[in-house]
């Protein structure tokens, strides 16, 4: 925390005792990671985010610091999302989202458009059926059934084009967030949140007609080489849906761990992009 100049605090939401990072001035930006993952995976991001925007940082219910209750279940998962933007952005944030994050911050903005300044969606699911390429699925599953130091960096070689990058862009962090990953997977906590929460909202995708309704300004980054959600996905629903997409070349499936500087130039272009056509719309420059 103390490299990423976030503070932590936690609030309980929706029956969640959930940790919250915050910190930075400027226009609200909320990330939210992906399955099996926490808040951290986004470090390499928050150091130069933190300079113009404030950013919130969250672990998703049953991941990192949060809490999770048996009794939850998806729609109670949407619900803590409702009470996360609520505790946390006083006026409507940018919203970041991460394979399954990205797929719970559509869900939310099919209905609650006006509560978003902008919608980013980051090697997203929900665009597409989840299905990851058996490069990737075969690693996947050796970590699942013997979650091992071992099993969890051949999983990470996976994870991304070049493993080593990625360890640079952490630092003297690397290791620990290695090993909060190893940890938090042997956590039976983690295991019951996944079972809730990937097959309802991660894996099926969400129908093209709701995510037409999406009344936010969009913009999908992707992974040029993503093993997990193919960029196919993302470019399928960018012609689909008009929503801009920026890939980055020399990234798999976590472009703001392994290329941090391309990813926020592309979220900043995504974000002005999306202002100056909001602008435009609202002048009736655009029809």
């Amino acid at each position: 925390m103390a490299a990423s100049g976030l503070a932590e605090r936690h609030a309980r939401l929706a029956g969640v005792d959930t940790a919250i990072l915050e910190g930075g001035d400027g226009p609200p930006i909320l990330l939210l990671h992906g399955q099996g993952e926490f808040w951290a995976v986004w470090m390499p991001v928050i150091r130069e985010l933190v300079t113009t925007n404030r950013v919130v940082a969250v672990d998703l219910p049953g991941h990192g610091a949060s809490g999770w209750d048996e009794d939850l279940d998806h729609r109670d998962v949407m619900t803590w999302l409702e009470e996360v933007l609520t505790a946390t952005c006083p006026e409507p944030p940018i919203v970041a989202g991460h394979l399954l994050g990205g797929a719970m911050a559509a869900r939310h903005a099919i209905d609650n458009g006006d509560d978003l300044a902008h919608l980013v969606l980051v090697d997203s699911m929900g665009l597409g059926w989840f299905r990851p390429s058996l490069r990737f699925m075969l690693p996947m599953a050796r970590f699942m059934v013997a979650p091992t130091a071992q099993t969890r960096d051949r999983l990470f070689a996976e994870c991304f084009v070049d493993f080593d990058r990625v360890g640079r862009n952490f630092g003297d962090h690397w290791d620990d967030v290695r090993d909060c990953a190893l940890e938090s997977s042997l956590e039976p906590i983690q295991q019951a949140a996944l079972r809730r929460m990937l097959p309802r909202l991660g894996m099926p995708p969400i129908a093209a007609s709701d995510l037409a309704h999406i009344t936010t300004p969009t913009s999908l980054i992707h992974g040029r080489h993503d093993l997990q959600v193919d960029l196919a996905v993302a470019q399928r629903a960018s012609r689909r849906l008009g929503w801009p997409l920026h890939v980055i070349d020399d990234a798999r499936d976590d472009p703001a761990a392994e290329c941090p500087a391309q990813f926020v130039a592309a979220l900043r272009a995504a974000v002005a992009d999306g202002a100056v056509s909001a602008t435009a719309a609202t002048d009736g420059s655009l029809s």
